[in-house]
């Protein structure tokens, strides 16, 4: 399976990250929590797999289509 990269649909803070590498994950699984604009949002895992790395930390502020974590 390639892998499948978890991006963030919009700029705004890491509030809390679910997972760490080496977990699995289910399709829709949430990973990530981030918040934009006073609003939490979760972001979710595009595919079954492997969480291969997480590329964020909570409070890091990121841009819309940074790359969260990849999954194999």
């Amino acid at each position: 399976m390639p892998e499948q990269k978890v991006i963030a649909p919009m700029v705004g803070k890491i509030v809390k990250v679910n997972v760490k590498p080496g977990d699995k994950v289910k399709k829709n699984d949430p990973m990530i929590v981030f918040e934009s604009m006073k609003i939490e949002m979760k972001v979710v895992a595009p595919a079954d797999g492997t969480v291969k790395e997480v590329l964020v930390q909570p409070e890091q502020t990121i841009e819309a289509d940074t790359v969260l974590a990849v999954i194999e």
